[in-house]
């Protein structure tokens, strides 16, 4: 069952080589497995997806039927990454994280990278993500991006890219640490066998740079959630739970004299650090969106005048613009001067002309999204879709260039995969987690997305994506 008719031709895959040879990060795995058979695997695999339901692991799925709360679906056979690979890719991403942090610093400081006409002032001005109201402000500790899930993939010739960052709230840590205690009870074999680096402190380093955030001693630290429908609700809570501090909505939030307060059953309750799980304009109907029913009045003035610490910083989402995504290189250059050591994925910019001719001439090879599209929506692969798709987007396109950005097709690094009772091939994507404190921290691992339906390359659990447990070995 497990290998002998597993075929992963011309592309690169994470456990074989091209010649069919086991890469020997999987020599153990593969045995291992091998040795199991392909009932006890079976009955392996289902005794994970049973402890992953007790565990009540879901997510939101919106929809034209509706909300429809599901299981995050998970694959048994784990994504190794080795240590060599990953020491590059920890550097990659602390370098960025740095970068873009300078980046924001300065676009809503003394904008020196627009003066220096490194990035056009309208592509900047023009991003939703840019909110006016936060100019002139400082951050605590001048960290604006303090979690950042960053998308990686690698590509038909195994190099890993930087496809995507997320700066604002990013999500599926919950499913890393979830997805790792059922592996080690699922195989507990292979954890004493090999040297796999640990991911379970992550929320002791979450709780440690929150904590960085004040110089209250004993702080009092809230996750602000958008309450029980959001899609990411069970994550909130788990995270709450695990760092042994508050879990809040917006209704449980007053401000007073410029400070922010809990209402608990003792009566109000001063907060010091808000980790924020919702979106920064629906944060306060006073500074953004006046018909936001989620926030609360007067928390961006407490923040302002340092009252209270908020992570992510309002005003990131304007450096996981995709159309800004574009500039990280140069970012990078401008700032620290060096070279990115992740790549991007070569983009065009529909906001210019001769990128717009392109686009539109060559849609049905290329992969079209919008600026701040997000969960594998406001999207088109070129070579999954139909002749009136992409007309229909081009439509899109032409009506709004700003929002869009073109890229190539990749082939995307694929991983061996239980489907049904057979072992084959599917594509994967990495999220590692980034936190940064008083040092930069990067989760040894992340969240393996895995698009399980046959050919796809949409791994978003909204799409009907998987995950899978990474194992990155010291």
């Amino acid at each position: 069952m497990f290998i002998a008719d597993y075929s992963a031709k011309n592309i690169y895959d994470e456990m074989f080589s091209n010649e069919g040879f086991p890469r020997k990060s999987y020599d153990f795995v593969k045995t291992k497995m091998e040795s199991l058979g392909g009932i006890e695997l079976l009955k392996r695999s289902s005794s994970a997806e049973r402890a992953l339901m007790s565990l009540g692991i879901t997510f939101t799925l919106y929809g034209d039927g509706g909300e429809q709360e599901r299981i995050m679906p998970f694959d048994v056979i784990p994504r190794i990454v080795p240590s060599e690979e990953w020491i590059n890719i920890e550097k990659g991403l602390k370098q960025r994280i740095l970068a873009l942090n300078l980046f924001l610093n300065d676009i809503y400081g003394e904008q020196k990278i627009l003066k220096d006409k490194i990035i056009p002032r309208d592509i900047i001005e023009s991003s939703t993500g840019f909110l006016k109201q936060c100019i002139g402000l400082k951050p605590p500790k001048d960290i604006w991006i303090h979690i950042t899930g960053t998308d990686l993939v690698r590509d038909g010739a195994g190099a890993f890219h930087v496809l995507e960052d997320n700066l604002r709230c990013p999500s599926g840590v919950s499913y890393v640490l979830e997805n790792r205690e059922v592996m080690k009870r699922t195989f507990p074999e292979l954890f004493e066998k090999l040297n796999i680096r640990q991911v379970y402190d992550y929320p002791y380093h979450l709780r440690s740079m929150l904590e960085n955030l004040t110089d209250v001693s004993d702080p009092v630290i809230a996750v602000w959630t958008p309450g029980v429908y959001n899609s990411a609700y069970y994550e909130h809570s788990f995270l709450a739970q695990k760092m042994g501090v508050y879990l809040v909505e917006g209704s449980d939030l007053v401000v007073e004299n410029h400070k922010v307060y809990m209402k608990t059953t003792k009566g109000l309750r001063k907060v010091d650090v808000v980790y924020r799980r919702i979106d920064d304009t629906f944060m306060d109907p006073s500074s953004f969106r006046e018909d936001s029913l989620l926030g609360v009045k007067g928390i961006f003035e407490a923040y302002k005048r340092g009252n209270v610490a908020l992570a992510n910083a309002p005003g990131t989402g304007v450096a996981d613009d995709k159309v800004i995504y574009s500039y990280v290189p140069k970012i990078i250059k401008y700032y620290l001067g060096e070279d990115s050591i992740i790549p991007n994925v070569p983009t065009y910019l529909c906001s210019e002309d001769s990128d717009l001719k392109y686009v539109l001439d060559n849609i049905h090879n290329l992969v079209v999204k919008a600026a701040n599209g997000a969960g594998g929506y406001g999207m088109i692969i070129g070579p999954k879709s139909s002749k009136q798709e992409q007309e229909d987007f081009k439509e899109l396109i032409k009506a709004d260039p700003r929002n869009y950005i073109a890229q190539p097709v990749l082939n995307l690094s694929t991983v061996p995969t239980l489907i049904s009772d057979k072992i084959e091939s599917r594509h994967v994507d990495l999220r590692p987690f980034i936190l940064y404190g008083k040092d930069i921290y990067v989760m040894p691992g992340g969240l393996t997305r895995v698009a399980l339906r046959k050919g796809s390359l949409v791994v978003n659990s909204s799409q009907g994506g998987g995950s899978k447990d990474t194992w990155v070995l010291g």
